[in-house]
């Protein structure tokens, strides 16, 4: 598979991945302070340094959607370094000790999440 079709595909898992992590932390976040509203939600995880963690997603995803609809093309650089790091992110080697915990606990917790890694893992290779 192309390079360029096959970070297409790793985004679109990694978008998955994203959005079921965001969706298993409001359930947790709910269960202490209550149920919130969509709006109110969307401002904790933009502010609350608690959610800072999901932010690695959401500004890989945005980068790399910016990258294809750049008019000038898509450099073979941009999209091998947008593979790399997906892929460091999901092999969790981010430095964020937070991020790791997180990010582990999540995967060995739902099995939804360790299912979308898997498939996510499986299409880098």
């Amino acid at each position: 598979m192309e390079n360029v079709e096959k970070l297409k595909n790793a985004r679109n898992i990694l978008l998955k991945l994203h959005k079921s992590l965001i969706d298993r932390e409001r359930e947790l976040f709910e269960e202490i302070h209550g149920p919130l509203k969509a709006s109110e939600f969307l401002n904790i995880l933009l502010e609350n340094a608690d959610f800072a963690w999901l932010r690695k997603f959401s500004m890989l995803i945005v980068e790399i959607d910016e990258m294809f609809v750049a008019k000038d093309g898509v450099p073979d650089d941009l999209v091998n370094a947008n593979l790399v790091m997906i892929s460091e992110l999901v092999e969790m080697t981010e430095e964020d000790e937070y991020f790791r915990a997180k990010y582990r606990n999540a995967v060995q917790k739902y099995p939804d999440v360790a299912g979308l890694q898997a498939e996510l893992r499986s299409s880098l290779s």
